[in-house]
């Protein structure tokens, strides 16, 4: 359990994240009167994050591994700092256990549920033993983590086909494939366990029975250390693209009151039964055919989590503050809901080209307003979108009296929205609400991106070059002390990243006319070389991955001959920027 502290001392509180789940909980902090510390990677030094929080304190690194995922760096911070209480956000160490326990060890509040249950929940395998005992729907599944694809393969042959191949201790989609046919059992596997480890340290999968083209339902759940669990209401997310939620919105539509009932249900049983103390997101999958799966159980704050807010009138920032510090729940029962509300994901992809990542500099940033407009950002004019963390620059929340009225509004909020430097997913949104299939049937589903979305979309322009905002440190003395300053790279001529990649490099044939240029088709970093140098490869053959923004995307070569490499592993590299050539 975690410390005891008298609730009328004035927290302060480390925000252990980035971006625009930042800025909202430096929010909900001033709206309680506690200080806010917030942490940044090299390349956030001048993030809206950092600029808004009462104190800012440097993580020195870039990658998600050497800043936001560095539990030692953190809790260094929060102890020089005075930080009381500190709070993950989601994503990156928001359901690792070890962070809370080390947390909470070091005599300051954790801002979520204990250790015990993030261990119990987020091993996907015992969440569907729990939801079992309790009698929540679920459809067949392995009863363990399996050791291979092979075992995954007969699974596949004795349940059917589609199947989830999911990692036990992750989320947020990664770690997650489907196998539509036997053949590509293997690779997905594979591609799960590859993921898992990268995202979250350990590369078990589980397997489950996929429902074919379903619904994303969710529950809102709330409980506080007086023992007292309310679910909130409901949420629909099955609007997605790789299995990241795009469009989610409140109540979900179109389901009828018994299925609501059983949702709620057992979400409530589920976390009863868990000992659940903060905020949490049952998930569930609903057929075509009505049938309800339970999916897991999120131990953290939701991304979509402003739709609950608008429609329930439950600050959900401000709750879990308030359950830390070991206050009661501000509700004790499930409320009606108010009217309708729809979150649409800001982010910094291309979907005109299936959604790549396009990290670069905001030039212009005008956001929506008027009746019913919400926006939490991260971002403004000016800011860089890094390739090192998620896409997600902003989220546009709408609501109204009714899910009509929200469309109208949305499309009315969506045409005054205006982002340059960097492509965006602001298109696909001005599409989709204007979609019988979303505005009018509901007929969505979670592959009906992949599968129905026909709208023909205009690539964006290739994204503005990355500023380096970065920071380059020195060690000057002061008085006889050492002492260690920061600057902005560019105020010191700092290289840009794509300066360093050159197609001139050492061993590149120079003299060929049949060179075959393989160019990056995002900027992001070289995950992985498929091939040796000066190795012969196929046209049509993966030769590399790159990754960005959560997304694996293989580079293939066009052309048959001997590849000659340009970049190394672990490179971050812009778009278009030549990473290897090919002699026919």
């Amino acid at each position: 359990m975690s410390t005891t502290h008298n609730n009328t001392q004035k927290h302060k509180v480390l925000i252990a994240n980035r971006g625009e789940i930042a800025v909202r909980i430096i929010r909900a902090c001033r709206d309680l009167g506690m200080d806010s510390v917030a942490v940044y990677s090299d390349s956030d030094a001048q993030a809206l994050h950092v600029q808004m929080a009462d104190e800012a304190y440097a993580l020195h690194g870039d990658t998600s591994a050497e800043t936001y995922l560095n539990i030692d760096k953190l809790l260094k911070i929060a102890n020089h700092s005075d930080a009381t209480m500190v709070h993950p956000g989601y994503g990156f160490l928001s359901e690792r256990a070890e962070f809370a326990r080390a947390v909470q060890q070091q005599g300051l509040l954790w801002v979520g549920p204990n250790p015990e249950t993030i261990e119990a929940l987020g091993d996907k395998v015992k969440a569907r033993q729990l939801a079992a005992r309790v009698g929540a729907p679920l459809v067949a599944g392995t009863h363990d983590p399996v050791a291979s694809a092979a075992e995954a393969y007969t699974f596949a042959k004795e349940h059917g086909l589609p199947i989830a191949i999911k990692a036990a201790f992750g989320g947020g989609g990664r770690g997650l494939k489907v196998a539509w046919s036997l053949d590509e059992v293997e690779a997905q596997y594979e591609s799960a366990v590859r993921e898992a480890v990268a995202a979250f340290g350990r590369g078990e999968c589980f397997i489950e029975q996929f429902l074919h083209n379903p619904r994303h339902i969710e529950a809102q759940v709330i409980a506080d250390r007086q023992g007292h669990v309310v679910v909130l209401g409901t949420r629909d997310c099955s609007l997605q693209r790789r299995n990241q939620k795009l469009v989610e919105e409140a109540p979900a539509p179109f389901m009828s009151e018994q299925q609501r009932q059983q949702i709620h249900q057992a979400a409530r049983d589920i976390c009863q039964s868990a000992g659940y103390i903060g905020v949490a997101t049952v998930e569930f999958m609903l057929s075509q055919n009505g049938t309800i799966s339970f999916l897991e159980v999120n131990t953290r704050l939701q991304v979509e989590h402003p739709v609950t807010e608008e429609t329930t009138g439950v600050d959900l920032v401000v709750e879990q503050l308030n359950i830390a510090a070991g206050l009661p729940l501000s509700v004790d029962e499930t409320p009606k809901p108010w009217g309708h509300a729809m979150e649409f994901r800001i982010n910094a992809e291309d979907p005109a080209r299936g959604f790549l990542p396009t990290p670069g500099t905001i030039t212009d940033f005008r956001a929506p307003s008027g009746p019913g407009i919400r926006l939490d950002s991260g971002v403004t004019s000016g800011s860089v979108v890094s390739g090192y963390f998620d896409s997600m620059m902003a989220k546009l929340i709408v609501t109204g009296n009714s899910r009509e009225q929200v469309l109208s509004r949305a499309r009315r909020a969506l045409q005054e929205f205006q982002i340059e430097g960097v492509a965006s997913v602001l298109p696909f949104h001005r599409q989709v609400v204007n979609q019988p299939d979303f505005a009018e049937d509901f007929a969505v589903h979670t592959r009906w991106i992949e599968t129905s979305f026909e709208s023909k979309l205009e690539a964006s322009a290739k994204p503005e070059p990355i500023n380096d905002q970065r920071m380059q440190r020195f060690w000057i003395e002061i008085d006889g002390k050492r002492v260690q300053i920061g600057l902005p790279a560019d105020i010191l001529g700092g290289i840009q990243p794509s300066e360093s990649i050159s197609a001139e490099r050492s061993g590149a044939p120079a003299d060929s006319r049949d060179l075959g240029e393989v160019k990056a088709p995002m900027t992001g970093t070289l995950f992985k070389w498929l091939v040796e140098d000066k190795c012969d490869v196929a046209a049509g053959t993966s030769i590399a991955i790159m990754e960005a923004m959560k997304m694996e995307v293989p580079v293939v070569a066009e052309v048959s001959g001997k590849i000659h490499l340009q970049v190394e592993q672990g490179q971050l590299i812009e778009a278009d920027a030549i990473i290897a050539t090919i002699v026919s």
